[in-house]
């Protein structure tokens, strides 16, 4: 794999974990909490990752499938991590993830300069 191949799979595995942090709010709606969420969303990055990967081209040995699989463990972790780093910060009022009202009264706001 040269650098541009690792870029494109890099970058393309941007919306994915988007799409996963989806997926998982979705479950959180239906009821899902707690460790089951968090498993969740490790197990929906190792499916769209590795079928992200096999979409790419079907590998043929080792190495290949042992790509695969990192990738979407990869990105089931990452995407697993920042779903418990945003749920941890909701959580110490840092930021209010579930909710953001940006209610803004223009007879108070400062005219702009």
């Amino acid at each position: 794999m040269d650098i541009s191949q690792f870029f494109n799979i890099a970058v393309n595995g941007i919306p994915l974990l988007f799409v996963v942090l989806g997926l998982v709010e979705w479950l959180k709606r239906l009821g899902v909490t707690g460790r089951a969420l968090l498993v969740s969303s490790l197990i929906i990055g190792l499916l769209l990752g590795g079928g992200y990967q096999l979409s790419q081209s079907i590998p043929v040995d080792f190495g290949g499938w042992f790509a695969v699989v990192i990738y979407g463990l990869a990105l089931g972790l990452v995407a697993s991590g920042v779903y418990d780093v945003l749920r941890r910060s909701s959580a110490a009022g840092v930021v209010d993830v579930v909710e953001v009202d940006m209610i803004v009264d223009e007879a108070q706001t400062p005219p702009v300069q």
